[in-house]
């Protein structure tokens, strides 16, 4: 079985992640910029003196397919990775996938990965 892990991080660490989520062997992933917030609600900016809200922020969303057995070991890669212990720095969405198939050859599954 293999699962869909979504990362939703802070910019500036994309580069740490990907490179902690290669050396446990993790190389296939989509990157995605997205804007969103939870609970640190946005924010407040100056601009030409007049204060606004910024409601969304940008994030990088990641997005890979590990299988179940190695799910752990890569969402806990990414925590290590993502952490700044600061708010915003994300949440990791982990959900099954049914089926996979490459388009090119017609692999299923885990051979299609």
């Amino acid at each position: 079985m293999m699962k869909r892990v979504e990362a939703i991080i802070k910019p500036f660490k994309l580069e740490d992640v990907k490179e902690a989520l290669s050396e446990i062997g993790v190389d296939g992933m989509t990157i995605s910029e997205v804007k969103g917030y939870g609970r640190q609600k946005g924010h407040s900016e100056l601009y030409r003196g007049a204060e606004y809200v910024v409601d969304f922020l940008p994030k990088i969303k990641m997005e890979m397919i590990i299988e179940d057995k190695d799910v752990e070991r890569g969402t806990q890669t990414i925590v290590e990775a993502a952490r700044t212990g600061k708010i915003g720095d994300g949440k990791i969405f982990v959900s099954d996938i049914e089926k996979i198939i490459r388009i090119r050859t017609g692999e299923v599954d885990s051979e299609a990965i």
